[in-house]
């Protein structure tokens, strides 16, 4: 009797066996994890300090990494700058919803506009990808769909507990920041800091009744250092 017949001679079907699971994806191992993360730091240093002009060889240097490590992380810059992006987006609508949960409406307000004009000043990277969405893929539209709505709320709240000049709209607040940024990257060289005065400024004009002037945080810059700035040429779209 052969192995494939019963003890009554008819034929037994022959046994199939399983075909082997494909195996999941293996997650990054720490030490893939721990460059990844050791990159994304030294690209934020890199791109605040040099703007997008700085290539992989630079972020390569900062991170003490071998250039091949960045391009296995990230195949080209523009998904080196996509990580960033996305994660310095979800930090400034963080701040906007936090600015919900402050019982004040424009305690909030203020909070809002002083922690994302810290990041956006601070940033140089950051402020050339959100104020002129020209590298790579444009990323307005992103930003918009991610910030728009919670920003709105702010405003919407404020204006409500009478706080907030009513004819201030959403799409103002991004604006005001370019303007803070911009005076950031005007005065680098000289006096980065100079952006709060006119932060200051700006609040005052966003109360729809003030009762007295604010104190300026910064003293206005002074003829010499106008002029400084002025020759400086620290704005570029580089």
């Amino acid at each position: 009797m052969s192995a494939t017949e019963t003890e009554t001679g008819a034929p037994h079907a022959p046994v199939k066996t399983a075909a082997p699971a494909r195996p999941a994806p293996r997650p990054l191992r720490k030490d893939a994890e721990r460059n990844r993360v050791r990159i994304l730091r030294a690209a934020a240093e890199v791109f605040t300090e040099q703007g997008l002009r700085a290539t992989l060889d630079d972020v390569a240097a900062r991170a003490g990494v071998g250039v091949g490590t960045v391009y296995r992380r990230f195949p080209d810059k523009e998904a080196l700058v996509e990580a960033l992006f996305a994660e310095r987006l979800d930090s400034l609508a963080g701040f906007a919803e936090q600015a919900l949960t402050n019982p004040d409406p424009w305690a909030g307000l203020v909070d809002l506009l002083d922690q994302a004009a810290t990041v956006i000043a601070g940033d140089r990277g950051l402020r050339q990808i959100l104020m002129y969405a020209t590298y790579g893929q444009d990323r307005a539209e992103q930003a918009r769909a991610r910030m728009q709505p919670v920003v709105s709320k702010v405003v919407e709240r404020a204006q409500a507990a009478g706080v907030l000049r009513a004819d201030l709209y959403p799409t103002d607040v991004p604006v005001l920041e370019f303007m803070l940024g911009a005076a950031a990257e005007y005065a680098l060289r000289v006096r980065p800091e100079v952006w709060r005065r006119y932060l200051a400024l700006m609040l005052d004009a966003l109360r729809p009744d003030r009762a007295g002037i604010t104190e300026l945080p910064e003293p206005a810059l002074s003829p010499e250092e106008m002029v400084q700035a002025m020759r400086s040429g620290t704005l570029s779209r580089e």
